[in-house]
């Protein structure tokens, strides 16, 4: 007979940045689930209170603290870092993580410049650590079957991307079982430090790169594209590639809309916040004889569906299909990859570089619905003002 003593793999040391909301409702209970293959072994933040809070909060053993980001990446406990912390922030701690030849997963958007990319690639060529950006929506069974679903259409003749259209988040966050707590014990360095950090970030982003005025419109809508947009324009390119131009945006601020432009086809690109409590975030595919949309539920409520829809004719009867492979949510699928991508050396598709191309997208939006600057001071500043930054 064989042995029956159980099969040990790695347990990985996950050190946190950013003890707020992702990391509370998503993060430290999907880590916590999958306690076979991960254990937090350190916290970091600013706030005393929210690392005393998610201290408590770890299943296992109970991690270090600590509010110097130096310190978590430098920890021998620490084989992989999560940067959840405020976007002002996310390529400085994860090129710190780098260069203590820590991996890293670095929640979306990976940085909100160019320039930040960039560093980011760079810095990841220098290290033993690799770099992972969480685009959960990308991992789901649902998406992954419709790429497959979708290669095999013959031609496309129209998409839909509905990023999301969505009621108050706190609804979904107060059903989520997992209790977040918010706090306030922020010194005034830090709460000045991260005004300063947006500031410098807007303006390179918008002025220097994009080549467009900074108002408190534009401001706004860069921030949302780097927010909710990131998800599913993301998801966009994998499933389609990128666009070759923008025909037209409309922001009407809850509302928004682009239209992109395809080789043979058009996308249209949807969201929008209201005081509804539904979640709706789509991408669906439209053919000849085939239609396929994967359908998003809110990730704060753990097992709602990701299901994917296919409608077809098949032999001149309407044929309707709804699947569900796994009932595992995406950020389990991706944390599970990302273990691989770690443990056994596994290529990921969400890379520093591959996140890049959504700045692109996001500078091609601006360029088309915000009014420009000249291009001759752009073009002093070092950065070429063209469609898509």
């Amino acid at each position: 007979m064989g042995s029956t003593e159980p099969i040990l793999q790695k347990v990985l040391g996950v050190g946190i940045i950013g003890c707020g909301e992702v990391c509370q409702t998503v993060h430290l209970p999907t880590l916590g689930h999958l306690s076979d293959y991960f254990q937090v072994t350190y916290l970091c933040d600013v706030s005393s209170d929210a690392l005393q809070h998610c201290k408590k909060k770890v299943a296992g053993q109970e991690p270090e603290t600590t509010r110097d980001v130096a310190t978590l990446c430098a920890s021998p406990s620490v084989d992989v870092v999560f940067i959840t912390n405020s976007n002002e922030y996310h390529a400085a701690h994860a090129i710190i993580a780098l260069q203590h030849n820590k991996h890293v997963l670095l929640e979306k958007p990976a940085s909100i410049t160019i320039r930040d990319a960039d560093a980011i690639v760079a810095a990841e060529s220098k290290s033993r650590g690799k770099v992972f950006v969480g685009y959960m929506r990308r991992y789901a069974a649902a998406f992954v079957d419709a790429i497959e679903e979708i290669g095999s259409v013959e031609k496309i003749l129209y998409a839909r991307v509905r990023v999301d259209i969505i009621g108050p988040n706190h609804i979904f966050v107060d059903q989520s079982g997992t209790f977040p707590k918010k706090f306030s014990d922020f010194a005034p360095a830090d709460t000045e430090d991260i005004v300063n950090r947006n500031t410098e970030l807007l303006t390179q982003a918008l002025e220097v790169e994009c080549g467009v005025e900074q108002t408190d419109r534009s401001k706004r809508f860069w921030r949302i594209l780097g927010g909710l947009g990131s998800h599913d324009l993301s998801a966009m390119r994998e499933t389609l590639g990128m666009p070759t131009s923008v025909k037209g945006v409309s922001y009407n601020f809850p509302f928004w809309n682009v239209l992109f432009q395809y080789p043979g086809f058009a996308v249209s690109y949807e969201s929008g916040m209201d005081q509804v409590p539904r979640f709706d975030a789509h991408i669906e595919i439209y053919s000849a004889k085939k239609t396929v949309r994967v359908q998003y539920d809110t990730p704060y409520v753990k097992g709602l569906p990701t299901t994917l829809h296919i409608c077809e004719n098949v032999n001149g009867a309407y044929k309707e299909s709804m699947i569900r492979r796994t009932y595992e949510d995406p950020y389990t699928l991706e944390i599970m990859e990302l273990y691989k991508m770690i443990v056994e050396g596994k290529q990921i598709k969400t890379t520093a570089a591959d996140a890049k191309k959504d700045l692109e997208i996001f500078g091609m939006i601006m360029r088309a619905g915000f009014p420009v600057l000249d291009s001759s001071k752009v073009k002093s500043n070092g950065y070429a003002v063209q469609d898509g930054c």
